[in-house]
């Protein structure tokens, strides 16, 4: 359990062996960051919010309309406690340094009936951020599979570098699809209460759901104290400061999420 008391998560650190498999393959599955209290209470609390805000499925919707709900943190308390002091933080810490910020928390659902792709690309060509050490936290609240969707990687294309076009001007109605060699592709299988961890050059995509079982993901993502949004002319990405210091004084008054 967490050394804070909590029954929602385990404590989670990296070994060296960890550390140096995401730095050679770009992800790296780490295993339960969500005790079964955590994983039930935190299910409730998410689909309470998505069913007010999304109501139920829509076939005819955008994939952005049927999976993304942004921001969750600042209505669901549990996810906010996650994001700010749960083990995805910690495993922040150690890929990217002793200084980090969050950038990112959102749910990426696939919802039965759900056949949508989501095409390949890297995370940051929904937003370059620089350093180029920002990550995703992937933690499944259902068990994920091909059948319903599970993330497919190109394992070591972290070391492509940035690859994406949609850098200037991040836009959620338009996307990225990349030409790759799916040969290479891997599927990433996940338990619910498991979370995945991806590096931000990481090629990665999902196929539609073909199940009768939900595909419910909570994203997260985690940059570098003083990392920039490359496509917003340089300026500071505003997030929380959750360790360490930043040079930014915009960050260290940032308060959207107090």
């Amino acid at each position: 359990m967490s050394s804070n008391g909590s029954s929602l998560f385990y404590d989670l650190r990296l070994s060296d062996e960890q550390i140096s498999e995401f730095g050679r393959q770009g992800y790296l599955a780490v295993g339960r960051t969500l005790t079964d209290e955590g994983l039930q209470r935190i299910r409730e609390e998410v689909m309470a919010v998505w069913r007010e805000e999304k109501g139920e499925f829509d076939a005819g919707g955008t994939w952005l309309q049927n999976a993304l709900l942004d921001d969750i943190h600042h209505c669901a308390p549990l996810i906010r406690k996650y994001y700010f002091q749960g083990p995805p933080v910690d495993i922040a810490e150690q890929l990217i340094g002793p200084n980090i910020k969050a950038a990112t928390c959102q749910l990426t659902f696939k919802m039965r009936g759900n056949t949508q792709t989501f095409g390949w690309h890297q995370d940051n060509g929904y937003g370059e951020l620089d350093p180029y050490n920002t990550l995703s936290t992937l933690t499944a609240l259902d068990d994920t599979g091909e059948e319903n969707g599970c993330l497919w990687v190109i394992p070591g294309s972290n070391s492509f570098g940035q690859m994406s076009k949609f850098v200037n001007a991040p836009d959620l109605d338009r996307e990225i699809n990349m030409k790759v060699d799916e040969a290479k592709a891997f599927p990433v299988p996940l338990q619910a209460g498991e979370a995945l961890i991806l590096h931000c050059w990481i090629l990665h995509k999902s196929e539609g759901n073909l199940s009768n079982h939900d595909r419910r993901i909570v994203f997260m993502r985690y940059a570098d104290a003083d990392a920039v949004e490359v496509y917003n002319n340089g300026k500071p990405r505003l997030g929380r400061l959750l360790r360490g210091t930043t040079r930014y004084e915009k960050v260290l008054r940032f308060e959207a999420d107090l």
